[in-house]
């Protein structure tokens, strides 16, 4: 059985779960400005070296990194944390522009009535200003951020919670990815996995679909990921 609005007759996913920053909103950007102020107040110029700690990581995860670089004391923690998220939650308060495509693709997912979620890595408080802000009268099913597992990605956890909410095996549902770290999650938890790759490249695996930009993807090509095919580009090739 199909539903309609899936192109091509392809089944839909049982749901959706849409990473947030650098997926749906342009916030990646801001969290490496983030965390590059961060680390040059504790005497760290951040370089790509240390990008696959912060990019699509947690605060906790960034901070610790920053406090390792520098040979700060694992008590700093705490105040380097909130430093990271206070500066973070102030760039994203003063607004952050969507993804090219996505204002669309979840439109149409809301318009054939296939559920969707937010599967989020940033702390609750960002999570909140984003959905008030940039995705203010999206119809997310529910929002999970980092604060609402025990651990989050690029641990299973956050996708395996959202699957459960939805009531859904995960290998019923397509993870919407943008970051190594995200992939990884979404991909241990048993999701398909649609990566639209932004600041870091995404190493190809079986059962993950990738696509240069959301404004390529639609219900057909999410129905497509479930598939679990060998890794390909999906939409038309750029000069």
């Amino acid at each position: 059985m199909t539903t309609p609005g899936a192109a091509g007759g392809t089944t839909p996913p049982a749901a959706v779960l849409f990473d947030m920053d650098g997926t749906l909103v342009d916030t990646e950007v801001l969290w490496w400005e983030t965390a590059h102020e961060v680390a040059a107040g504790l005497g760290h110029p951040l370089s790509d070296a240390d990008a696959p700690e912060v990019v699509g990581r947690a605060v906790a995860d960034t901070a610790a990194h920053l406090i390792e670089v520098t040979g700060g004391a694992a008590a700093e923690l705490p105040r380097v944390a909130a430093e990271l998220t206070a500066s973070f939650f102030g760039k994203v308060d003063a607004g952050a522009p969507l993804r090219p495509g996505a204002a669309a693709l979840l439109a149409a997912l809301e318009a054939a009535r296939v559920p969707f979620a937010l599967v989020s890595a940033s702390p609750r408080s960002v999570v909140d200003a984003v959905v008030a802000g940039s995705l203010a009268g999206v119809a997310f099913a529910f929002t999970l951020s980092a604060d609402d597992t025990v651990r989050t990605k690029p641990h299973p956890d956050p996708y395996m919670a959202a699957a459960t909410r939805f009531g859904v095996p995960a290998s019923a549902c397509v993870a919407v990815e943008d970051s190594p770290d995200g992939t990884a999650s979404a991909h241990a938890a048993g999701c398909a996995v649609l990566v639209v790759p932004s600041l870091l490249p995404v190493e190809p695996a079986r059962g993950r679909t990738f696509a240069r930009s959301l404004e390529e993807v639609d219900l057909g090509v999410l129905g497509d990921c479930l598939r679990r095919p060998d890794p390909e580009i999906r939409g038309p090739k750029r000069a």
